[in-house]
């Protein structure tokens, strides 16, 4: 089987799933050389690795440029399948002419987020032309796939579901230790991440752990207003930038727990951080977030919105030395045995399959009309 796996971002993600199917089926991987380059590391030999300039959106002449020379690339390694990580303005276009090939579509969040300006850039529309061109689609999780269901209405009969891949690397930074009561908030700073909702649990937090730091690593909204928000200042340690890898592996090192407040979600790729350095993770029941936390067994479920039952959370796993261990060693078990590499690429062979056998028998998604109706 040939595979050709194409992204303009999730380059870690893509890297690491190629690298593992490789050792099955024959791999080229299409992916922004600026952004593929931090990752190489990971990458196997035996992929046939094929980097490209990314041109910022509105540049549409150069966009138009890089979409044949890609088409051209593509039809030259004439794949079985192709497999496309999360969407791109100019490249769902481009799917116009590639129809002769299988498509697998993984769909990281069905709808934009709210606050998320940046995904604006790309029309709603445009977006879900892509995801309903696919032969089958990748959901990461249970309620990420009804949501796929009933907001995009594709059928349910072509959606698997293959949960996201690890990231990290749990040897990066070894020499930075665990610091006590340490609580980190990670990844990009938007309105649906319920940041203000962790900072309005800081007094409560240390009103009982006086020596409670919140860490905030992250870019997006300005962060004026929630710096306005903050009763203690002095408690926050904030990185409102962009955090290199490096710089994740010590944040990540150095925290006690980390906790996802979001009011909101399909799914997070902060959690199988998390698990890659045995962190435990305390979030929100929301979307699919559920389904990456197990409560009382990986870390802790809240309700959204709810700054106390927030607190409350984090002030446990901060008194309790034994159980948070424990719960950061379950979630790096949970990572090491459902979302390695390796058990991801043995789960995603058989959605190339289904494409296959769905494009050479006729559309799977005429059938279900068909057949209801």
């Amino acid at each position: 089987m040939k595979v050709l796996c194409i992204a303009f971002d999730s380059n870690e993600l893509s890297i690491r799933l190629a690298s593992a199917l490789a050792k099955e089926v024959e791999v080229c991987l299409m992916l922004p050389e600026e952004g593929a380059k931090f990752h190489l590391h990971w990458l196997s030999p035996d992929v046939n690795f094929q980097p490209f300039p990314k041109p910022r959106l509105r540049q549409p002449a150069k966009q138009i440029s890089l979409m044949f020379k890609l088409i051209k690339r593509i039809k030259q390694f004439d794949p079985d399948v192709i497999h496309f990580q999360k969407g791109h303005l100019w490249f769902n276009l481009a799917l116009t002419f590639l129809r002769r090939y299988p498509l697998v579509m993984a769909i990281h969040d069905p709808r934009h987020h709210m606050g998320d300006k940046g995904a604006y850039n790309q029309p709603q529309p445009i977006m879900d032309y892509a995801y309903r061109r696919a032969n089958r689609v990748i959901a990461h999780n249970e309620p990420m796939k009804q949501i796929i269901v009933e907001e995009l209405g594709i059928p349910e009969q072509i959606i698997d579901i293959v949960p996201l891949i690890e990231r990290g690397n749990a040897n990066a930074q070894t020499e930075v230790q665990e610091q006590t009561n340490e609580i980190l908030f990670f990844g990009r700073i938007w309105a649906y991440k319920g940041l203000e909702y962790l900072i309005r649990a800081e007094p409560l937090i240390t009103a009982q752990i006086p020596d409670a730091k919140i860490v905030i690593a992250g870019k997006g909204d300005d962060f004026s207003s929630y710096r306005r928000m903050m009763v203690n200042p002095e408690n926050f340690i904030v990185h409102n930038e962009f955090v290199s890898y490096e710089k994740r592996a010590k944040l990540f090192r150095r925290a006690s727990i980390v906790v996802l407040p979001y009011v909101e979600a399909t799914q997070s790729g902060v959690i199988p951080v998390a698990y890659t350095f045995a962190k435990p993770v305390i979030a929100t029941e929301v979307g699919g977030l559920p389904s990456q936390v197990e409560h009382g067994r990986t870390g802790f479920l809240v309700p959204p919105c709810d700054e106390k039952a927030l607190a409350d959370s984090i002030i446990q796993l901060l008194q309790d030395n034994d159980l948070r261990r424990q719960l950061g060693a379950n979630g790096k078990h949970k990572l090491e045995t459902e979302w390695s590499a390796e058990a991801v690429a043995k789960k995603t062979i058989p959605v190339y399959r289904k494409a296959i056998n769905d494009a050479r028998s006729g559309s799977a998604k005429q059938k279900v009309r068909q057949a209801t109706g």
